[in-house]
């Protein structure tokens, strides 16, 4: 794989894992308000985002077993780094998101 093409694959990974975070953090600030249905379709386009990432990355790897070679650069390591930290992210954020729920029925149940 020529280095422009790797380029352009990594870019890809690091603005979908960008914007999968974008989307949880996001999720998380609507779950503060309690907007249950809004922050789980913004995990829902967390998930979409990750996909991409996941699945570039996935031909990134496969191109790599089927003999092509992958030089891995900064840039490649950067990516993977912003994916890394994309997916666990938004696994906190699902966490937090249901204490979030449990706290509010908990309040609502002393009412």
């Amino acid at each position: 794989m020529d280095k422009e093409k790797l380029e352009i694959i990594v870019f890809d990974i690091v603005n979908s894992a960008g914007t999968a975070k974008g989307l949880a953090y996001e999720a998380l600030r609507e779950a503060e308000k309690g907007n249950w249905n809004e922050a789980e379709n913004l995990l829902k386009e967390a998930d979409k985002s990750l996909l991409e990432a996941h699945n570039i990355q996935t031909e990134i790897i496969q191109a790599e077993t089927s003999g092509d070679d992958i030089d891995v650069s900064v840039l490649f390591v950067h990516a993977q780094d912003h994916l890394m930290t994309a997916v666990e992210a938004k696994s906190l954020i699902e966490c937090m998101i249901k204490m979030y729920k449990r706290i509010d029925r908990l309040e609502k149940s002393k009412i």
